[in-house]
């Protein structure tokens, strides 16, 4: 009996452990370009928001990588789906390392968008099906901080590698979380609650799709959201700090990594504090947190101030995004969960993916600090209000037939 623990314990702390180190990996992927932007752009002959147009891209294939290996998770199990995206999506960042041309660059991050939006469906079904339903969103909080994590790391690897072997070094090593796949495969089982939910054929499949249509709709447009100040407050950001603030790529990467620490923490601390007050509440209040520090991230007279007003605005939007993978499993039919909850976030994602174009666009006739300021402050009111007036499901069981 206590071996049996044993390994239930371990397994629930591999599958958490694979959750949040591919979905670390992948926004490392993403945010290398977020870093090397205006080298990119100079290399390539091209204007910084032709290059952000190549982050819109990624952004708006995500939702293909959901359908994919989302319908693949719901019908085979998470595991191999996940370590099929984990190796396509780090082939293409290599390759994104050599591309010879802005077009085969450009053909590259869409891509890399299909692997991107693969990945966090899967993963976050795996890991929040495999761990202790009281300890959901605490655990829900730092599988998503992965995500701040990879930006971290992205922030780190400029620090110390761009400056030294510059920006196509970077997308080399990107391709690492190939080696993650190992491990899955060697250490990861799947998920008890995928077995009991698996549907027996695709006509069932299709009915339950059809039985769910307004909660779908209903996180798409959660998830777009949630999207828009996530990337509305993060892509154009080391832009901002360089081209406006004047800031060296050591100092960016250095605020960058603040911001990020503010990320972690946040999404530790709302997701534990969504166990204790529920899923919606401590979202909203992050949300209008988030609100409330805009005139310290952007507009800040010193450069302390400006770190501080970075650190604090991460804390909220990724305090409110710690939520989110246990609060839309909770929200997803059992029968769905690898489909659903992911192609719902990356339907979200390609309705926010012109964000950071518009952000690119506005800041070459305005400010960034104008430009990011009005769309931040639009997108986080009207978050606080989408949280607030949808459905929660906090602690529902996952070994239940709800679908």
């Amino acid at each position: 009996m206590e071996a049996t623990a044993g390994e239930e314990r371990a397994n629930q702390r591999n599958a958490l452990l694979a959750g949040f180190l591919g979905w670390t990996l992948d926004a490392f992927d993403f945010f290398i370009l977020v870093m090397v932007l205006d080298a990119v752009a100079k290399d390539f002959g091209r204007s910084r928001p032709e290059i952000a147009l190549t982050l819109t891209a990624s952004l708006a294939m995500r939702p293909v990588g959901a359908v994919l290996f989302g319908i693949m998770a719901d019908r085979y199990g998470r595991r191999l789906p996940l370590m099929i995206d984990l190796i396509f999506y780090s082939i293409v960042e290599v390759l994104s390392g050599l591309a010879p041309s802005y077009e085969v660059f450009f053909v590259l991050r869409l891509l890399f968008g299909v692997g991107m939006g693969g990945e966090w469906g899967v993963g976050a079904s795996l890991a929040m099906e495999s761990v202790p339903p009281k300890w959901r969103g605490v655990l829900s909080g730092l599988l998503q901080e992965g995500y701040a994590l990879g930006y971290l790391l992205a922030a780190v690897a400029y620090f110390v590698v761009f400056p030294r072997f510059g920006w196509r070094a970077m997308f080399f090593i990107g391709g690492l979380p190939a080696l993650l796949s190992l491990f899955v495969r060697a250490r990861v089982k799947e998920s008890e609650a995928w077995h009991e939910h698996r549907m027996p054929d695709w006509r069932s499949y299709a009915r339950v799709i059809a039985a769910h249509w307004r909660r779908f709709v209903y996180l798409v447009a959660l998830m777009a959201m949630m999207n828009m100040i996530s990337h509305g407050t993060q892509d154009m950001y080391p832009t901002f700090l360089q081209h406006q603030r004047k800031f060296t790529p050591q100092e960016t990467a250095l605020v960058t990594i603040v911001a990020m620490l503010g990320a972690i923490g946040g999404g530790l601390s709302f997701g534990l504090l969504s166990d204790r007050i529920g899923r919606r509440r401590a979202m909203v209040g992050a949300a209008l947190g988030g609100l409330l520090v805009v005139p310290l991230w952007v507009f800040a007279p010193s450069t302390p101030l400006i770190v501080l007003g970075a650190f604090l605005m991460q804390f909220m939007v990724q305090g409110a995004w710690g939520v989110i993978p246990a609060h839309l499993n909770e929200l997803s039919p059992g029968s769905l969960r690898g489909f659903f909850p992911g192609f719902a976030y990356q339907l979200g994602v390609l309705a926010a993916s012109s964000i950071t174009y518009i952000e690119a666009v506005l800041g070459e006739h305005f400010s960034y600090a104008q430009a990011m300021g009005l769309l931040a402050a639009a997108v986080l009111l009207i978050d606080a209000l989408v949280i607030a007036l949808g459905p929660e499901a906090k602690g529902v069981s996952f070994r239940k037939k709800i679908g």
